[in-house]
């Protein structure tokens, strides 16, 4: 992980070990336990020959989605002017990375056409914001990656990379950290829907995209889609398989993966399933984000299950919003606001302003035509009209 953002504490500080673990290697496809030692080549060289354990184990970092997952599904055509104004409200709040477009083909997803001309806005006048602020671009192949790398190329010195990271504030003259994600699926049919090729053939194509990143010094996210739940192969989804997508990610250089209940079919005991396998792969929990969809209103609980667990990253998406496009019925993510709500309830720190996020799911579900499908989100609003109704105080909305 990206090391001195302040907000979240020593687990953003501390750099990777060289992992060198027994794993059982998939064990559910081959049907026995072949033991074998695995070296894991993530991001940093400079790795302690002992493990170190965070010290402030009630930080936990909030990765906005919405303004690329969140709307990537919206067959309305959204204006750049109104992504942009999402994209920097959501600075404002005190997260750490929001993932802002993607450079994929418009014939698919065209509500992300315009990719290139927000990462040039934010490198040419990066947002404001409080805190250290990273934003990631999806780029599932070369020729995505490509792009991303000729308009970082016109502005090097507006963007801050692993080796260069100061750790300050746009408040405080620090630039923004640039993130390149990939996606992969844990089924073959939704491989086949999602990226029309197969498990093994992405990963070989994500191989080089990750290697490219690397060398520009880029911090890389994988995605695994569809790990509790394939809306063409139902609810059993091998959690060995998900283990060996992520080592294989991992030694393929990529930071954090980050697992996806694309069609919101995970339970408490599926995730708690997943997560007990993926340490007896050796993944360690730092290396690992949450990414839950509410489908079945049972993102919350698969929230705290994680939590227990020790994982302290969850993407999440304002107003929760998005779907998928190759996941019949599935709704959209889990609500930001519900998240920093729980996760405050819990006594957790997301450092994230909860009446400003409350505010902006309001704003960009009115812009796009959508309902606002955060609870929190609209509780909050309702108690806000109930005060200024009962004091007669005019109160402007947060920005």
């Amino acid at each position: 992980m990206i090391a001195n953002m302040s907000r979240f504490g020593s687990l953003q500080a501390i750099p990777r070990q060289l992992l060198r673990t027994s794993v059982h290697l998939r064990a559910g496809l081959q049907g026995a336990r072949t033991t074998i030692r695995r070296s894991y080549a993530t991001a940093n060289d400079q790795r302690p020959s002992q493990p170190t354990q965070p010290t402030f184990d009630n930080r936990v970092k909030i990765v906005e989605v919405g303004p690329r997952d969140g709307l990537q599904n919206e067959k309305k055509s959204i204006p750049l002017a109104t992504k942009i104004e999402l994209i920097e409200r959501l600075a404002k709040t005190g997260l750490q990375t929001i993932e802002a477009g993607a450079f994929v083909s418009p014939k698919w997803v065209p509500q992300m056409a315009n990719s290139d001309e927000i990462l040039e806005h934010l490198l040419k006048t990066p947002p404001p914001s409080p805190v250290p602020l990273t934003f990631s671009f999806l780029a599932p192949n070369t020729k995505g990656l490509e792009t991303a790398l000729s308009i970082l190329g016109k502005y090097p010195d507006a963007y801050e990379t692993e080796t260069t990271r100061s750790g300050k504030s746009a408040q405080e003259g620090g630039k923004p950290a640039l993130e390149i994600a990939v996606f992969a699926a844990a089924t073959e049919s939704f491989s086949q829907k999602n990226l029309n090729c197969s498990i093994d053939a992405s990963l070989r194509q994500f191989k080089e995209v990750i290697q490219q990143a690397k060398q520009a010094n880029l911090r890389v996210r994988a995605y695994i889609s569809v790990v509790l739940g394939c809306p063409f192969e139902g609810y059993d989804v091998d959690p060995h398989r998900v283990a060996t997508i992520a080592t294989d990610l991992l030694e393929m250089g990529a930071d954090e993966i980050s697992l996806g209940d694309t069609t919101g079919m995970g339970t408490a005991p599926r995730t708690k399933e997943l997560l007990n396998c993926l340490s007896l792969a050796g993944i360690r929990n730092e290396d690992l984000a949450m990414h839950f969809h509410d489908t079945y209103a049972q993102a919350l609980v698969n929230t705290a299950v994680a939590l227990e667990h020790g994982i302290r990253t969850f993407d999440s998406s304002v107003g929760g919003l998005g779907g998928c496009p190759y996941s019949p019925g599935a709704t959209g993510n889990v609500a930001t606001e519900n998240v920093v709500y729980f996760m405050e309830s819990l006594g957790m720190d997301t450092g994230v302003d909860l009446d400003r996020v409350a505010d902006i799911g309001d704003w960009i579900t009115r812009e796009i035509g959508k309902p606002n499908d955060s609870v929190v989100g609209k509780a909050v609003l309702g108690a806000r009209k109930r005060e200024k109704k009962e004091s007669g105080d005019a109160e402007a909305p947060q920005t």
